[in-house]
Parts: structure tokens; C-alpha cells; sequence
């Protein structure tokens, strides 16, 4: 791909991003309400249908807007003063692009649904399927192989919205088929409407999507200022990024089990089981970065090299900075993770208000006006502003937490 196409799908990631992670909140709702019910009565067939039904209407919902939004995303990109002809081509791609928001929201509703009954080999087996027709179909959509035009960022579109329903689509034959999961009967009488506890979900994720939303932000935000100090920051910020975003799949991963074995135990008023899952997890979490850190600190030249040739003399300056951000996201690595599992403890617990407020406070409050003021009234240029992350971080991290050790007073 050209330039202008990779400049163009960055922009049009970009802004595809926020709204689907804004519904993604939505549907993370379902999870802790089906462990709970099942913590109550591990028979609840009814009650964890209304649940995962309604998850599914909210998919519909969500989408809904997401779409309208998207499908103009070429304007919008226009509007905020990119160039015409990269926002044009951006609006190309989210049009095929946006058709991927219903299923894969669908495919979390039913995978929170087979997690919560402590079955999720077949959702990470499924995935592993579409990420392989994913790259199939862009390998073929993108570049015009095996006798299919060259349709290039379109292509990767058109994939990514024929792999999301390949993950729904495979999702839902399972939830159908599956002894264990039959007998739910999810999609049976499908059209009928269930408001109380349509409601009931929307209340307890529109936090979590203000949760995901400002931490998503204070990282889009961070990458604008580090725009503003050059482009080698931007380079090895956007190195550093990347490499701390894979550390973060396992904490992110850990806080979505704990919030099923929380809410298990929540369900069931068993406060000595909450308490052993929470810190078990906490545990698990923190070690786990811990390591990672470790990693970062001692191999940083090794990790950048999967990005950029580290012995060619022209990427030098970017190099070194790469590795000094490197050692700072060693520095948040725990607290990070922390965040994140204490996270999906407190959603276990139905606790989503609170800690979309402690978000607020701790990334946009404390992280990014903090990296502001390192950056550039006091000089530290690109190292403020990743101090800045590690502080909104860890001020989250501590938040959250001390709301955990309160859990006893939490309202359930």
C-alpha cells in the first residue's frame, strides 16, 4: 500500500475506535449480571436468558448510531481539517469497515455468556479461526490475489466485516448445538422485547464505557502532544506503544475472568469466595507485569527491533528514544496492569458508577494535565509525557483499589 492509504487507514482507525469501544462497555455489562445469576442459582436458565437476549438487543442498539456515525466518518474527517482526499479515502473504508460493529458485538454478548459458564476454549478457538481468514481475506481483497480486484484499504474493510460474522455466526451454531448451552434456548422467541432488563444493562455498562473511553483518550491524547514535539518522539512513542499494548492483553484478559469469578461469588453472597478471587487475580495480574517490566528493562533494543531496523544508522535518534519510553513503560507496567484487573474485580461486584468517576479523576484530572506540564513547561518533551501516563495510571490504579478494600460499603 501507498502512503496515502496507510496515512488514510490510520485517520479512519482512528475514528473507528472510539465508538466501538464505547458499545464494546455496553456489552461488557452482560458479563458480571450472568455470573451473578448464576452465583444465585446455578440453574438460572431464565434469568441468564433474559440476560444474554437482551445483550443481544443491546448489539442492535448500539450499532445503530455507531453506524450513522461512521458512514459519514469521511466528512467528519474533513470537517476536523484533514486533507480531502485522505479523509475521502477514509470514509471509503469505515463504510465497509462499520458493518464489522454488530456481529463482533454479538460474538462478546455470546462469548460473556459461555465465559460465565466457565467454557471460553470455544470463543478463543473461534477467534483463532477468523484471525486466519482475516489475513486470507485481506491477502486477497487488499492486493487483488487469487482473481479478486485490488481493492485495497476497501479490502480490508470488506474482511475485517466478513471476519466478525464469521466469529458471531460461529459463536452462535455453537450456542445452539452445544449440549451444555442448548438448553438456554438464547435465540428462541428472540423478538421479544424484555425493557426492565434492557435497562438494567445499559445502567450497569455505560460506566464501563466511560471507563474505556477515558482511558482510550488519554492515550489518543498522548500521542497528539507527542506530535506537537517532533516526528522521531511520535516514532518511537507510537514503538513504545505498541509493544506496552501486548503486555496489556493479559492483565485486560485476567480482569474479564475475575469479574465472572467475582460475580459468581457475589451471586451467591459468599464474601470469603470475593474476596480469594479478587486478590488471586490481583495477584496473577501484578506478577505478570511485573515480568514484563523486567522484560523491558533489561531486552529494550531487542523488543524495538521487531519494529525498526536497530542497526541502521539513519533510525538512531529514534532508537534511543524508543528506548528510554521503553524503560518508562516498564515503570507503569504494574500499575497498569493493576488498573485493569481492579477493573473487572469491582465489575464482578456490579460497581461500574464509582469507578468510571475515579477514571475521570485519575486520567484526565491527574495523568494528561500532569504530562502537559512536563512536557512542556518543563521541558521533559516526550519523557513527561509518558511520566504523565504512568502517573494517570497509578492514581487510577490506587482508586480503584482502595474502592476494593471498601467493598464491604459498596451498595449490591
Amino acid at each position: 500500500l501507498g502512503p496515502d492509504s496507510l496515512a488514510a487507514g490510520a485517520l479512519g482507525g482512528n475514528l473507528y475506535f472510539g465508538p466501538m469501544m464505547l458499545g464494546l462497555g455496553l456489552m461488557l455489562a452482560s458479563s458480571p449480571m450472568i455470573a451473578s445469576e448464576l452465583g444465585r442459582n446455578r440453574f438460572s436458565i431464565r434469568e441468564v436468558r433474559r440476560t444474554v437476549r437482551q445483550g443481544l438487543w443491546m448489539s442492535v442498539f448500539a450499532s445503530l448510531p455507531i453506524w450513522l456515525f461512521l458512514w459519514h466518518g469521511g466528512a467528519v474527517l474533513a470537517w476536523i481539517g484533514q486533507e480531502p482526499h485522505l479523509s475521502a479515502l477514509a470514509g471509503d473504508y469505515l463504510r465497509t469497515m462499520l458493518w464489522a460493529t454488530l456481529p463482533f458485538y454479538g460474538y462478546v454478548v455470546l462469548r460473556n455468556f459461555i465465559s460465565a459458564l466457565e467454557r471460553p476454549g470455544w470463543a478463543l478457538a473461534i477467534v483463532c479461526m477468523a484471525v486466519c481468514f482475516n489475513a486470507f481475506a485481506n491477502w486477497c481483497l487488499m492486493f487483488g490475489n487469487l482473481g479478486f480486484p485490488r481493492m485495497e484499504l476497501v479490502g480490508a474493510g470488506i474482511a475485517t466485516s466478513l471476519s466478525s460474522t464469521l466469529m458471531f455466526g460461529g459463536l452462535a451454531l455453537v450456542v445452539i448445538f452445544e449440549r451444555r448451552f442448548r438448553r438456554y434456548r438464547i435465540f428462541g422467541r428472540f423478538w421479544r422485547a424484555d425493557w426492565p432488563r434492557f435497562v438494567q444493562l445499559f445502567k450497569l455498562g455505560a460506566p464501563i464505557a466511560g471507563i474505556l473511553i477515558f482511558e482510550v483518550s488519554i492515550f489518543n491524547a498522548a500521542t497528539l502532544l507527542m506530535g506537537l514535539i517532533g516526528s522521531v518522539s511520535l516514532a518511537a512513542h507510537a514503538i513504545a506503544i505498541q509493544i506496552a499494548s501486548v503486555s496489556f492483553m493479559v492483565p485486560m484478559g485476567i480482569g474479564q475472568a475475575v469479574t465472572v469469578r467475582v460475580g459468581r461469588a457475589f451471586g451467591a453472597r459468599d464474601a470469603e469466595a470475593v474476596a480469594r478471587a479478587g486478590w488471586a487475580a490481583f495477584a496473577i495480574g501484578v506478577s505478570f507485569m511485573a515480568l514484563m517490566a523486567l522484560v523491558m528493562l533489561t531486552l529494550p533494543r531487542l523488543l524495538i527491533s521487531a519494529f525498526i531496523d536497530v542497526g541502521n544508522p539513519a533510525n538512531a535518534a529514534v532508537v534511543t528514544t524508543a528506548v528510554t519510553f521503553l524503560w518508562l513503560a516498564a515503570l507503569f507496567q504494574i500499575v497498569d496492569g493493576a488498573q485493569a484487573v481492579a477493573s473487572g474485580m469491582l465489575r464482578g461486584l456490579h460497581d461500574t458508577a464509582w469507578p468510571m468517576v475515579l477514571a475521570a479523576i485519575g486520567y484526565w484530572g491527574i495523568g494528561l494535565p500532569l504530562g502537559y506540564f512536563l512536557a512542556f513547561p518543563m521541558g521533559l518533551n516526550g519523557v513527561g509525557i509518558w511520566l504523565g501516563l504512568f502517573f494517570g495510571l497509578a492514581s487510577v490504579a490506587i482508586l480503584l483499589m482502595a474502592r476494593w478494600m471498601r467493598r464491604g460499603k459498596i451498595p449490591g
